[in-house]
């Protein structure tokens, strides 16, 4: 099997060309490629493959390095778009794509940065999903030894927000591994943790479902921005730095998509026998 690996800002990703070979996958064969000392070593796997609609160029199939398959990867769908521009799987700089619930539209810039149209932030806890009894701002959870006040959303998966002073000191791990099975969120949740310093200016560390604390992850910078515009906290356009690099999130607010500007970078393509 052909694969490459991509980084984006600290996130490594495998990514496969599901279109000039035939791939399948058990959970069991991603978990044994993303071990970093038997396998390849990943975050998360993307599958290139071949359109489901004929308005769509690709179809993006996510999978965390427990092998559970994952609605959305904000990093790793960048990665994407350089990989099938570069790979010459298309010579469109705007490429439509589908996963598994959403359509979205990456844009490859002069500078190489990636651009994607993430949709708009879903706050309704239903579709996030998230059980509460109604749609609040800064929601109340309980853990054994504290209570969180904290923002969901979902970028096409959930994420749970919290508020911090001193991110460097943050029990990222305790906490985020605490909140991840949370009774309130069924299909468990993504963790960040958002420190603004000012209305043009956060950081983040996250704690990503099925992977732990990452150095970057695209979904949950989107979601933290979200939040903090409707909580009155950031200006529309936001610097997010996470320990793996810079993003930058825009929004205009309810009802407009939501954008994410980054780099990738390439590290090499290898062939691996299973």
């Amino acid at each position: 099997m052909q694969f490459t690996k991509m980084n984006g800002l600290g996130n490594d990703f495998v990514i496969i060309n599901g279109v000039t070979q035939s791939i399948h996958l058990t959970s069991e064969d991603i978990r044994y490629l993303s071990n970093r000392y038997y396998g390849i070593g990943f975050d998360q796997l993307l599958i290139v493959e071949p359109p489901y609609d004929p308005k769509i160029d690709f179809h993006c199939r996510i999978y965390n390095a427990d092998g559970t398959e994952v609605n959305q990867c904000g990093n790793g769908i960048r990665c994407f778009a350089k990989f099938v521009y570069f790979k010459k799987l298309t010579n469109k700089r705007n490429i439509h794509i589908s996963t598994r619930t959403h359509r979205m539209v990456l844009s490859i810039m002069a500078d190489h940065r990636i651009s994607v149209n993430m949709g708009s932030p879903i706050f309704d806890p239903k579709l996030i999903p998230f059980y509460t009894p109604q749609y609040q701002k800064i929601y109340i959870l309980f853990l054994p030894t504290q209570i969180i006040l904290c923002g969901v959303v979902s970028m096409g998966n959930p994420h749970c927000i919290i508020l911090v002073e001193k991110i460097e000191t943050t029990h990222v791990t305790l906490l985020g591994s605490a909140l991840e099975d949370h009774h309130c969120f069924p299909e468990r949740v993504n963790v960040s943790f958002m420190k603004i310093v000012n209305r043009n200016n956060i950081q983040l560390r996250v704690y990503e479902r099925g992977v732990g604390e990452t150095k970057a992850c695209g979904t949950a910078a989107c979601a933290a921005v979200a939040v903090g515009i409707q909580q009155g906290l950031l200006y529309e356009s936001v610097d997010v730095n996470l320990p793996g690099g810079t993003l930058l999130v825009t929004w205009k607010g309810t009802n407009n998509p939501l954008y994410m500007i980054g780099s990738t970078s390439y590290v090499y393509d290898g062939n691996i026998n299973l």
